[in-house]
């Protein structure tokens, strides 16, 4: 055979051979209709059948558990009833429970997060536990006298620790790369928030050292407790705090706490400064601007900045919605532009200094989310920037020697061991260790 002839022999082949396999195929087709036409079947073998006896069980094989446990977590929206009777207590139960429940917690207080958990004994509850945040947890157990119920409080130990570092960017980086907590700069700024605004008094090279507790319930971490010293050395000047009897102190046992905050908001920035002639970005026009503006996200709480009385919660055109708060010695401030009040805000409320009065947002002439927080004395509008701090009653002389030597045991825990007066020139060190614990039990959960 030439060359030129073996493609069409291959094909030749090729074809031959589909033909063959197409036709068995076609051919056991007919086999098997014309089998089933004539009731003739192919072969099927028997189905064997299940005999118990000749079952074996492997060596690992165990019998079903008789006590099965349940966890769950209280969802938003979901009541307590609702969460029982989705794990399978029925309604008799469901309401010894509650009943029960209601010795030691408030059931409609009960947040989200709450975990439940319990056991069933061959589908019949035997014992319910509920973790109450924060506080404890009431133990339930089944007799014959129906559900019976304990309360467990939480062991809460708190240890002191101590922290220093240099501001090179935010206090809150400082912070994280000394191991600290983001939150022990929220408990910072709201010590010194009264000789410090945080939203621009910050400067790079600014040195903190704190002695903070941090808050263990049986064991595990829950929170950043209270500050307990203070030092931090911002713009030349050193500042320190010392907690003593529920307040903060400086050096010389004169209270931290003024009539008014130095800012409405921690952590935020200043995007409008008091003007008498101000280019409004809404109304295209030169105009008096008689507050300070924050930027800020929306739904950022605004704090009163003095205690006092609320003189209005209401829409006030231009400015949205808006609260006034009249405070002692003829002073009045005001909150503009909010997304919504606080809680219970209305004419005639007295309110706190560091109350939540409102939240930013961006009602009324505003083109982004922000605070317009405004402060007037005896009737005129002022720069709140310029406020003098007008200080509480400090310590007195009777108390005094025993805050002096709190202050000096603390004193030399900021400076890790070091005199004083070395702590101020020497490099802060990372991190001390920690300790004191003090440990102390919660009460019930109400």
């Amino acid at each position: 055979m030439q060359p030129s002839d073996r493609p069409s022999a291959l094909r030749s082949a090729a074809r031959r051979r589909n033909i063959l396999i197409v036709g068995s195929i076609v051919a056991l087709a007919a086999i098997f209709l014309y089998g089933g036409r004539r009731g003739e079947s192919l072969t099927v073998l028997p189905t064997p059948v299940f005999d118990a006896a000749e079952v074996t069980c492997p060596g690992d094989c165990v019998d079903p558990p008789d006590t099965l446990p349940v966890l769950r977590t209280l969802e938003s929206g979901e009541t307590l009833d609702q969460l029982l009777e989705e794990v399978g207590f029925g309604a008799p139960d469901r309401l010894e429970i509650v009943a029960a429940l209601s010795d030691h917690v408030e059931i409609r207080r009960l947040q989200p997060g709450l975990e439940v958990s319990g056991f069933f004994e061959k589908e019949t509850p035997r014992e319910f536990e509920v973790l109450v945040q924060r506080k404890g947890r009431v133990l339930l157990d089944h007799g014959d006298n129906g559900w019976q119920s304990r309360w467990s409080p939480f062991e809460e130990t708190r240890v002191t620790r101590e922290v220093a570092g240099v501001i090179d960017g935010s206090l809150v980086g400082a912070l994280a790369e000394q191991g600290a907590p983001v939150d022990v700069a929220y408990r910072m700024s709201d010590v010194l928030r009264w000789d410090v605004d945080f939203n621009r008094d910050l400067r790079t090279g600014d040195r903190f050292e704190i002695v903070y507790e941090e808050v263990f319930l049986d064991g595990v971490r829950d929170r950043t407790g209270d500050v307990v010293a203070l030092a931090f050395w911002n713009r030349g000047r050193l500042l320190e705090a010392y907690r003593y009897d529920e307040g903060y102190y400086d050096a010389d046992g004169r209270p931290l706490q003024k009539m008014f905050l130095r800012s409405p908001l921690p952590f935020t920035r200043v995007t409008s400064r008091f003007s008498n002639r101000r280019f409004h970005p809404v109304l295209k026009t030169y105009r008096p601007h008689y507050g300070v503006d924050y930027g800020a996200p929306t739904g950022t709480p605004v704090r009163a900045t003095a205690n006092g009385v609320v003189v209005s919660a209401a829409w006030g055109n231009g400015s949205g919605r808006m609260v006034k708060v009249r405070h002692p010695n003829n002073y009045l401030t005001a909150y503009l532009h909010l997304s919504k009040y606080g809680s219970g805000m209305k004419a005639g409320r007295r309110v706190r200094q560091g109350d939540v009065v409102g939240y930013v947002g961006s009602s009324g002439l505003a083109t982004a989310p922000h605070l317009d927080y405004r402060v007037q004395h005896h009737g005129k509008w002022i720069d709140p920037l310029s406020i003098k701090a007008i200080p509480a009653d400090p310590i007195p002389g009777v108390d005094l020697p025993e805050f002096l030597a709190q202050r000096d045991a603390l004193r030399l825990r900021l400076s890790g061991g070091s005199p004083w007066e070395e702590a101020g020139t020497d490099t802060p060190p990372e991190q001390f260790a920690a300790v004191d614990v003090v440990a102390t039990g919660t009460g019930p959960g109400r």
